[in-house]
This record gives structure tokens, C-alpha cells and sequence, in this order.
């Protein structure tokens, strides 16, 4: 009789753990917790901790709560000039509504992926579509992205998902289309640079056919100004001869100055001999002071 009460008392011990253990709900904080009943999700629990359902009659089932990151497959696209180009993105999302997640995906990541592929790749081709190719090469690094992402609006919010950012991790162009386009690139650089070089060529030479002119300015006036001067010494030239013409005894002197002048001259060639007629000019001015 005590031993069947041991084995009652240890089933009914074992009847109780069984019942809290199914009536617990313990949530980790990388997770939702979804409690059903009957099929249908009658709480979320968000928080983590431990819950508590009715045991046996309801269950739960975690959806992942972390940031996820799927790596989109490689694909062909066709820029508005039509050129094909070779796509390479990933895509960091999350579950924002695990009702939504779990009613129109049954819950699992992997359809969620494919409704994310097909999503994401539809807005990277009408944005692509879009744009020439020399305007994605400029702006892969920034407003691609931002465009692909603001393309895709609320097309997932149905599903439970949200999309925090579009990457792109590589945007290149087939093998045999690349050669060109780098020689095309290369020849529009050229021209570019050739253009700089003319425009630089065109202002230098403007700039020295400006400093020309000022300098062929300033040397005319300089030279204006140099006459100007000459003209002025000339004048005070003539003015002091004629103040010496008018004074006799200043006339005398100059003569004679004049004279010897004309005598020193015509002393030449080691020649120290003048010989001079009496008529002379010169001999009339020797004669004079006699």
C-alpha cells in the first residue's frame, strides 16, 4: 500500500511538470514567439522572457526577430542605352509583422527570400532601365541604391517585411563588352582633356596678347615721354644759344670756343701742324686777340 502511494505521488509529480512544461513559453531575444490555437496565432509575444499559454491545447512557434541578409543571385540587366550589365546585391531585412510573416509565408525565411529576390530584382531593373550606363558607373556607390530601395515602397509590407538597405556588391559588365567601353571611356576622357587643354591654350594666349598691348602701350608713351623731353631740352638748348648770340661778349666766347673746337678737329692723325689762311673764320678769331 505505501509503495503504490510513492508511485502515485511520483505520476502525479510528473503529470504537473508536464503540464507547466507545455504551459511555458520561454522567448529568446533574436525571436518572436507566435502562440496558436487550433491553427490560429491568438498572441505575439515580443518580449523576451518567459510567458505562459494553456497547455496542451495551445502551441508556440518562434519567427526570427534579427536582422537578416540575403544575398540576391547574379543577373542580367539592360541600362536605357542598351548596354546589358551583370548585377550583384544583397538585401538586409526583417520581419516586421511575424502575423502578416507567418499567414502569407507560413513563416519560413526561405519563401520569404524568394518573395524578396523577385521583389528587389524587379525594382533594380525598371530603376536600371532607367538610366544610361555611364550614369550607374557614376552613381553605384550611392544613389543606385538609394533609388532601388525607394523603388521597392511598400511592396513587402503585406508580407510582414520590411527592407532597410539595397546593396549592390558588384555592377560590371560582360567580359567582351568591357574592352570597348573602357576604350570609349578612354576616348571621352581624351576629348575631355583635350577640350581643357584648348580652353588653357586659348586664356594663355589672351593673356599675352593682353600684356602685349600694355606693354606696347607703355613703350609708346614711354617714347611720347622720352620726345617730350628731348623736345623740352632742345628748346632750353636754343634758348641758352640764343641768350648767348645776344650778349657780344658771350657771342665772342663762343666763337672762340667754337674755333678751337674746329682747330682740335682738324688736328688729326697725329698732325700737329694747322695751317690757315689769313681769310679763315678761324684765323680771324686768332687774329682778334692779337
Amino acid at each position: 500500500m505505501k509503495k503504490s502511494g510513492i508511485l502515485i505521488g511520483f505520476a502525479a509529480a510528473a503529470v504537473a511538470l508536464a503540464v507547466l512544461a507545455s504551459s511555458m513559453v520561454v522567448t529568446y531575444p533574436d525571436e518572436y514567439r507566435l502562440v496558436k490555437q487550433f491553427g490560429e496565432i491568438v498572441k505575439v509575444v515580443k518580449e523576451p522572457g518567459v510567458s505562459f499559454k494553456v497547455p496542451f491545447i495551445q502551441t508556440s512557434t518562434p519567427v526570427p526577430k534579427q536582422l537578416q541578409l540575403y544575398d540576391i543571385p547574379k543577373s542580367d540587366v539592360i541600362t536605357r542605352d542598351k548596354k546589358t550589365m551583370i548585377t550583384d546585391a544583397f538585401v538586409l531585412w526583417k520581419i516586421s509583422d511575424p502575423v502578416l510573416f507567418t499567414r502569407h509565408l507560413n513563416g519560413q525565411v526561405a519563401q520569404a527570400q524568394s518573395r524578396i529576390s523577385a521583389t528587389v530584382f524587379s525594382s533594380l531593373k525598371s530603376v536600371i532601365s532607367n538610366m544610361d550606363q555611364s550614369e550607374i558607373i557614376e552613381n553605384r556607390d550611392g544613389k543606385l541604391a538609394l533609388d532601388i530601395q525607394a523603388n521597392i515602397g511598400s511592396a513587402l509590407d503585406g508580407y510582414g517585411i520590411e527592407v532597410l538597405a539595397v546593396e549592390t556588391k558588384s555592377l560590371d559588365m560582360p567580359d567582351d563588352n568591357k574592352q570597348s567601353v573602357y576604350e570609349r571611356m578612354i576616348s571621352e576622357r581624351n576629348n575631355i582633356a583635350a577640350s581643357y587643354t584648348a580652353q588653357g591654350q586659348s586664356s594663355a594666349q589672351k593673356i599675352i596678347n593682353d600684356t602685349s598691348k600694355e606693354i606696347s602701350v607703355m613703350k609708346s608713351e614711354a617714347q611720347a615721354e622720352a620726345e617730350k623731353i628731348k623736345a623740352e631740352g632742345e628748346a632750353q638748348y636754343m634758348q641758352i644759344l640764343s641768350e648767348a648770340y645776344n650778349d657780344e661778349s658771350k657771342a665772342d666766347f663762343y666763337n672762340f670756343v667754337r674755333s678751337l673746337d674746329a682747330a682740335k678737329a682738324a688736328l688729326t692723325n697725329g698732325d700737329n701742324t694747322l695751317i690757315l689762311d689769313k681769310s679763315s673764320p678761324i684765323a680771324q678769331i686768332f687774329y682778334g686777340y692779337e
